[in-house]
């Protein structure tokens, strides 16, 4: 249970430092937010814009990560 519960506490901590890492980041991460695939429309004061090619890109890192993590604390 111990060990468990150890192992468990590591990877919360990295998560934690990851997240950190990528909201300090964030800003200075060139292009972020601005990819070809990101959809922005501005019609007259309305303007809409959802970051589509943004959002996979970082699911698919995010994705690698837990991966890798996973298989380390297996």
């Amino acid at each position: 249970m111990i060990p468990s519960f150890g192992k468990i506490l590591i990877l919360f901590g990295t998560l934690l430092v990851i997240l950190g890492a990528i909201f300090t980041l964030s800003g200075k991460i060139p292009y972020l937010g601005k990819l070809p695939g990101d959809i922005y429309i501005k019609k007259g004061s309305f303007s809409f814009y959802f970051p589509l090619t943004t959002c996979i890109l970082i699911s698919i890192i995010l994705s690698l990560i837990f991966w890798f993590i996973l298989r380390f604390f297996e």
